[in-house]
């Protein structure tokens, strides 16, 4: 929709029009059949077939993703999610029948209705596949929505309009590129729910915004994500889990795992496992980095972050256990592992969001529950043990998101599961049902009979 030449007022009367466009055809797709739905559906997923290896350039050119990860992350994904919804939709749409309780001869049920018009706000670490998978969603759910991508991936905004304007008309679903300015622009106006993935930061000032016009939201946030490792659990299965957990994506997921709780004697082995699965997926027979099988840092600026803690923690006593190598000319990290961190240090306060990881040791369970109670609510936590005392312990004293036992990313990966924070770390979920559900009024009706 928008272009660099746009003056800002073009800009917002732009994205006014487009909205009143949606406001008088929400009723229309409201009505929406379930195999009108499923069409459209259809038609979204075909575009990203067609356009697979336009999507992979277009991510490669914002980003130095290894190419893999993209047709996972960014095509496969996608396809299989908008499929989803489609093989489901008949279920989620069907209306859930109750019996009145003080008059059973009555009919009651719940209505699932579609929200109105919506904004999506999509993220830059996946930039396509956390934008399309909510469209699909509300799609499914029968919405209007607008949709902004962030403005660190222009290429990939470039390709997502490519897509959404070859399937869908303005009036329902529409695109807007550019910066900071045109989200702010949106975010002036009264949807009737708005679906954000990014920072926790931004997360509340999305949320001020929705509080104007009382918007619904669905916040897809971060925060620091726990591992903690029980005695007796398989020390190089969780080594090279976590090696791999942060090669994915060069770290920049909200669920990768941002710091392990160990005991003291298991601390070295924890070390050569991880150092072994790095030289093993990510160096070359002489010792050097392949640098395009790990994503680089998004930029200079979260770069520079990144190292500021790592120098932080240093100068404060952490060992470089693993990597600690940083080029700044290409924004490549290589996968790092510190131990002797202690709470004081910066990087045991802030997400790290990049392939460094801080191990601390704990003599007892109590101890690790007591850490991370008296810390914001994680997206994500992680334990690897086969006590399932100790296991339901930890559940039953902790909050998060979600939970992985003895794996990674497994909650997140599993579609019949819910996916999203809590407080800190968002707020709503979505994924399969969820999302449906996320876009959807469930809307009581009681007839007398």
């Amino acid at each position: 929709m928008t272009s660099t030449t746009q003056t800002a007022s073009d800009i917002a009367k732009d994205i006014a029009r487009v909205f009143a466009l949606q406001q008088e055809n929400q009723w229309t797709v409201k009505a929406s059949t379930v195999a009108q739905r499923r069409e459209k559906l259809a038609k979204l997923k075909a575009a990203v077939e067609a356009h697979a290896d336009d999507i992979v350039a277009a991510i490669l050119e914002d980003t130095r993703k290894p190419e893999g990860e993209i047709r996972v992350t960014e095509v496969l994904n996608i396809i299989g999610n908008i499929q989803l919804n489609i093989d489901n939709l008949e279920d989620w749409m069907t209306p859930t029948q109750v019996t009145p309780t003080r008059n059973p001869a009555d009919a009651a049920q719940i209505v699932y209705e579609a929200r109105g018009v919506c904004l999506i706000l999509g993220p830059w670490n996946f930039p396509l596949g956390l934008t399309l998978g909510p469209v699909a969603a509300a799609v499914a759910a029968g919405n209007c929505c607008m949709v902004k991508l962030t403005d660190l991936c222009p290429a990939t905004a470039r390709i997502a309009a490519t897509l959404i304007r070859s399937v869908f008309d303005e009036n329902e679903v529409a695109v807007f590129e550019g910066d900071v300015s045109v989200a702010t622009a949106l975010l002036d106006l009264p949807f009737s729910h708005i679906f954000f993935t990014g920072s926790t930061r931004v997360g509340k000032i999305v949320m001020a915004a929705a509080a104007k016009h009382l918007a619904s939201v669905t916040l897809e946030l971060g925060g620091k994500s726990p591992v903690i490792v029980d005695n007796g659990a398989d020390i190089e299965k969780i080594a090279a889990d976590l090696a791999g957990a942060k090669q994915f994506n060069g770290g920049q997921a909200c669920i990768s795992p941002d710091y392990v709780f160990i005991k003291e004697d298991q601390k070295t082995r924890l070390v050569e496992g991880f150092k072994a699965t790095v030289a093993q997926n990510l160096y070359d027979e002489n010792g050097q980095i392949k640098k395009d099988s790990i994503a680089q840092i998004v930029n200079e600026a979260n770069f520079n972050r990144v190292k500021a803690l790592f120098d932080d923690a240093v100068a404060q006593g952490a060992t470089v256990a693993v990597g600690g190598q940083m080029d700044a000319t290409d924004l490549t990290i290589h996968p790092t592992l510190l131990t002797d961190v202690t709470p004081q240090m910066k990087i045991l306060q802030e997400e790290i969001f990049a392939p460094v990881l801080p191990v601390m040791t704990y003599d007892t369970l109590d101890q690790v529950i007591g850490y991370i109670e008296a810390r914001d609510k994680p997206l994500a936590l992680y334990m690897y043990s086969n006590d399932d005392a100790n296991v339901d312990k930890v559940l039953s004293h902790t909050s998060s998101g979600g939970v992985t036992i003895n794996g990674v990313f497994s909650h997140y990966l599993e579609n019949r599961l819910p996916f999203g924070g809590v407080n800190q770390s968002g707020t709503g979920s979505y994924h399969g049902y969820f999302g449906f559900k996320a876009f959807s009024h469930e809307r009581a009706i009681y007839r007398h009979l």
